[in-house]
């Protein structure tokens, strides 16, 4: 019986995977909270993964608060680069693979075609440069590490911007939504399913776990006006949603103009389906209904 390890399992992520392991037969599962494993406490950390012979370890846990990273980045720093160094060297010292997450934020969005993982990383945010920093130490303190990019992560879990266009659609006549930011929405559930099936194809022989980076998120591209038009759309709900632009609606963390992921590689080595992004937002807002 092989033993995962889930740090983060509060988040969407780790909510979704925690929905999912119960089909999991190959393994038995440990999962941590922000109140059982505080990342931030690197021995702690550290005492943890070594403290039984995992096998794999999924790291859910991220400062994800992009704007106030920019003033807090000594924390941004610590979570998102120290303790994900922390990860790749406690979990190379017991023979663990690692999966980790992180996000198109790497990119300044400059591009216009879809950003492979081979594409030169520019991150324009502090929260991007500690991620791409976080990144760059897994790999190299443990070889055996799979890094999955990922973007505009939402799920029937948490807050994420699905569950506030629905919750300001249903208070408010009227809208105002960024057009000219361009990505492509992910539901964490089948980020979920990706990680646990890469995990179980190495436990089974089948495919053999392939270290490096990769990219993964739904298929299509959409802006996040018409991101917010599809989920009133789905959502029934009526309000008038009107597109402006970036520099109507500023930030202290500049965000990628255009951050599309080209997912050709894991979807070639490890044979995955990707669903389109409105069938998976479909399949969440229902549960979201529920």
């Amino acid at each position: 019986m092989k033993k995962i390890l889930v740090i983060g399992s509060e988040g969407q992520l780790g909510n979704e995977i925690k929905e999912l392991y119960h089909q999991f037969r190959e393994a038995k599962f440990t999962f941590t909270t922000i109140e059982s494993l505080d990342v931030t406490n690197q021995v702690a950390l550290k005492n943890k993964i070594t403290s039984d012979s995992f096998d794999y370890i999924i790291n859910c846990t991220a400062y994800t608060a992009v704007d106030k990273a920019e003033t807090d980045k000594d924390l941004a720093d610590i979570i998102n680069n120290q303790a994900i160094k922390t990860i790749g060297k406690s979990s190379s010292e017991i023979n663990a693979k690692v999966i980790h997450v992180s996000t198109d934020y790497v990119f300044d969005g400059s591009n216009f075609k879809p950003y492979s993982e081979e594409d030169q990383t520019s991150p324009n945010s502090v929260y991007g440069k500690t991620k791409l920093d976080g990144e760059l130490a897994l790999l190299k303190e443990n070889s055996e590490s799979i890094v999955l990019r990922t973007s505009w992560l939402y799920s029937s879990f948490g807050n994420n911007f699905v569950k506030t266009m629905m919750k300001l659609g249903n208070e408010r006549d009227e809208l105002n939504v960024i057009f000219d930011q361009v990505g492509t929405p992910t539901y964490a559930r089948d980020l979920a399913k990706v990680i646990l099936y890469i995990i179980e194809k190495d436990i089974n022989l089948a495919i053999p776990f392939q270290s490096g980076i990769y990219h993964y998120s739904n298929e299509g591209v959409c802006s996040w006006f018409d991101f917010t038009k599809t989920i009133h759309e789905i959502a029934n709900i009526n309000c008038n949603v009107k597109p402006i632009e970036s520099k109507d609606y500023p930030t202290a963390a500049p965000r990628p103009h255009y951050s599309v992921l080209n997912k050709t590689k894991i979807k070639t080595i490890y044979n995955v389906d990707i669903p389109y992004w409105k069938d998976s937002l479909k399949e969440c807002i229902a549960l979201i209904n529920q």
